[in-house]
């Protein structure tokens, strides 16, 4: 092992675990040469020598093996990721938004300059999720990976229907342990769940997806009639990242599901993460994890340092080695609709109708609907209607083919649709 010298960017909660973990480690050799920060006038609990505001003190440093980049900024992040790999040194990262935004560029860049750029930190917290798809998935086909990819919300959502929690309460008592931002806008609304399952798309699959094109709708629009609706039907709800291979192509999303209790997803709670794989030949596998938290997250950036001790890069096997998989959003999913009046959805949007309820204060449908349509702004997190994946949504639908056209049925429910809203007028 290398004795490695660290040049860190960032100092907050991530920054401050990683400290905490590296001195805390009985295994390795390395230490913090210098700690780049935004505000010197802050209180540190480190001697202020270590600090710097100037980037350049860490980047142009001869004596500097590894840059860790942990600020919260994606284009901030971007350039200094680009400016050290050019300049020879490896990165450790765990800004997943501009790790998924730029995985082409960065993967590109690292076969140029021969530096290598890890971020396990980035996806699903302590799980070591990227190296096991990396190493011992590098060449099994994988039919489907899926999980609870956000630790801040599967904690919200365990508080609502373990402890009958409101969200607005569960989600301060989130954020007071740090699990949320003051701004969860990323956790709540799946954004920062979609950053991950891109990233894992690459490493999964062999494929880059920008995050744009996945589907990613959140659990701030959940009613209490939803909740209630889930606890009659026996079922718990999770923000689920899911990405599926069928025949030649490759769905993805993220979105609030029903799970039965029985689903192996069913009991993790709090802060927790899960990953699950399918793979043609090792079947089910499921991993958990935490997956909020400066400790677990300074752990896996503490990990990818470590590796680079060894001079481990990523070889993005199914990039280079399996031909390219299309990516598609043209199939159906089945959901759950609520909403509180009529004209807030438009039944046109559905291939078909299971179920539908219509009353003056709460009104529902269970359907298929395109995954192509919840990309549209009036679907998604639209502030209007709640969007839940049926439990059993993919398994029956994904893969199916959307068809134009609306049937007799979805007409005839519009017509009632229609005569409801002159009766709320």
């Amino acid at each position: 092992m290398k004795n490695i010298r660290i040049g860190l960017f960032g100092f907050g909660c991530v920054g401050q675990g990683l400290y905490e973990t590296l001195n805390g480690s009985k295994n390795f050799s390395g230490q913090i040469s210098k700690i780049c920060i935004k505000n010197p006038d802050k209180p540190r609990p480190l001697d202020s020598k270590l600090f710097t505001t100037k980037a350049n003190d860490i980047l142009d440093n001869p004596e500097i093996d590894v840059i860790v980049e942990l600020i919260d900024d994606a284009d901030a992040a971007l350039e200094i990721v680009t400016l050290a790999l050019k300049s020879g040194k490896s990165v450790v990262t765990a800004n997943k938004k501009m790790v998924a935004e730029h995985l082409a560029d960065l993967i590109e860049l690292q076969a140029k300059t021969g530096s290598a750029l890890l971020y396990e930190g980035a996806v699903c917290g302590s799980i070591p999720i990227i190296r096991t798809l990396e190493e011992y998935f590098g060449h099994e086909p994988l039919n489907e990976i899926k999980g609870i990819f956000n630790g801040s919300t599967n904690y919200i959502l365990t508080k609502i229907f373990e402890e009958n929690l409101s969200y607005e309460t569960a989600l301060l008592q989130a954020q007071s342990l740090g699990f949320a931002e003051t701004d969860p806008t990323l956790d709540v609304k799946g954004f920062d769940a979609k950053y991950k399952l891109s990233i894992l798309l690459t490493h999964a699959f062999g494929i880059h997806v920008p995050p744009n094109q996945i589907v990613n709708l959140g659990i701030d629009h959940l009613k209490a009639a939803d909740l209630e609706y889930a606890r009659e039907k026996g079922f718990t709800i999770k923000l689920i990242a899911q990405a599926k291979r069928i025949a030649d192509k490759v769905y993805a999303f993220v979105s609030p599901q029903f799970i039965k209790p029985e689903h192996s997803l069913a009991s993790i709670k709090n802060e927790f993460n899960a990953v699950t794989l399918n793979g043609e030949f090792c079947d089910d596998q499921l991993f958990i994890g935490k997956g909020a938290g400066s400790l677990p997250t300074g752990a896996a950036v503490l990990s990818d340092i470590s590796a680079l001790s060894y001079d481990y890069k990523y070889e993005y096997k199914k990039h280079y080695n399996l031909g390219r998989l299309p990516f598609t959003n043209d199939s159906l999913l089945e959901v759950y609709v609520s909403f509180d009046n009529p004209h807030e959805i438009d039944l046109g949007d559905f291939e078909s109708i299971q179920h539908k309820y219509f009353s003056f204060d709460h009104s529902y449908v269970v359907g298929k609907m395109c995954i192509n349509n919840l990309l549209d702004e009036k679907w998604l997190n639209n502030p209007k209607n709640n969007l839940v994946l049926c439990a059993n949504g993919t398994e029956n639908t994904l893969g199916s083919l959307c068809v134009k056209g609306l049937s007799a049925e979805i007409e005839e429910l519009k017509k009632g649709q229609q005569l409801l809203e002159k009766i709320t007028v």
